[in-house]
């Protein structure tokens, strides 16, 4: 780009940023707390046609009035607020994609110095995020944008169109660049142009990220474009899976977390397998085998226990056997407790359990 069209930009934009500030103060001069600078005019990345990224900071409701889109000399705007309690400390807790855009953001307007003094106070705050260890912090934000990625996969296995199959794909790649980032205690510097020129020298990357990510681009049929979201989508979680067993410290049974879960599994599950499987029904069986799941997915989760595949014996021809298996699983969940020192507790009369529970 030439010199002379750099020129006419910078005349342009300073203009237009004007004319903003000056709408601020006569119109919103409570309402408007802070105008400032992001996108490729910050970072210097524009080109002829780039539009000029504000972001406004609202304190009420009727700063919104200071919105507007439009065309001007063949190049689009959109002049947008954003409200403090939204995408502002979304980013200074790193849980937005586009948390550069307040940390490199360039003040141009502040309403009052407690505003600016707000501003600079989640600037940093991001930066103190940012300058942290990969952890179990970094896991626990990725954890939202995978779950979304797969939901976005159900999408894309549910459409029928072909549009709606690269769509729901596309909505997917995004979820699974911010996850990468959040995993890798970092954030996109600049525009789409840039996204995988970023993520290359990142540590934390499923494995042949780009060439799935570009599988996922080049496809021409839905079916083809499914299999490699799937495989997008399970780098990613392999990923997660792995750093999340490596980095971040699990809970462990002991004597305290256990206590009343084998009760409990006994309580909400146990005998509705037992009575599932005498009166041979099949859904009854179904539904209290996944009840039980995740109860032990649970206890794997927030206690520590080892996992219990109930499922995987589950046979709706085969009743018994289930059941069979499921009271192996109370025993080994039993064992649990034997480990840590603790017993079921049990009662033989209601006088017995009086006499314990009321002391």
């Amino acid at each position: 780009m030439n010199e002379s069209i750099v020129k006419q930009l910078n005349r342009k934009n300073e203009q237009f940023i004007n004319m903003v500030i000056e709408r601020a103060k006569r119109d919103f001069p409570e309402d408007i707390a802070i105008i400032g600078l992001t996108g490729s005019f910050a970072t210097g990345d524009y080109h002829e046609k780039s539009d000029l990224d504000l972001i406004i900071i609202n304190n009420t409701d009727n700063g919104w009035n200071i919105s507007a889109g439009f065309i001007l000399e063949d190049v689009g705007y959109d002049i947008y607020c954003t409200p403090w309690d939204s995408r502002i400390e979304a980013q200074a807790r790193l849980e937005s994609p586009m948390v550069s855009s307040l940390t490199n953001m360039k003040i141009l307007y502040s309403a009052k110095p407690e505003d600016l003094e707000r501003l600079k106070a989640y600037q940093q705050q991001a930066l103190n995020e940012l300058s942290k260890p990969v952890g179990a912090a970094s896991l626990e934000r990725a954890l939202p944008f995978i779950n979304n990625a797969k939901q976005f996969y159900a999408d894309a296995m549910l459409a029928d169109e072909l549009g709606a199959v690269r769509y729901a794909a596309g909505k997917l790649s995004f979820e699974v660049m911010n996850a990468i980032n959040c995993l890798n205690n970092s954030c996109f510097q600049h525009g789409y142009k840039r996204y995988l020129e970023e993520l290359r020298p990142l540590t934390f990357v499923p494995e042949e990220f780009e060439k799935t990510y570009m599988d996922i681009v080049n496809a021409q049929s839905a079916d083809a474009i499914r299999s490699a979201a799937l495989v997008l989508l399970k780098g990613a979680v392999t990923l997660y899976t792995q750093m999340d067993t490596e980095l971040v410290e699990h809970p462990i049974p002991t004597y305290d977390n256990l206590k009343g879960t084998y009760e409990e599994l006994w309580s909400n599950v146990r005998n509705k397998v037992i009575n599932s499987t005498r009166i041979k029904d099949k859904s009854y069986a179904f539904l209290t085998a996944v009840s039980g799941q995740e109860f032990l997915d649970e206890m794997q989760l927030y206690k520590g226990t080892p996992r219990f595949d109930v499922m995987q014996h589950f046979a709706a021809d085969d009743l018994d056997t289930f059941r069979d298996r499921f009271m192996e699983i109370m025993e080994r969940y039993l064992e649990e407790y034997k480990k840590v020192g603790r017993e079921a507790v049990r009662y033989d009369s209601f006088e017995e359990l009086y006499e314990a529970y009321m002391g």
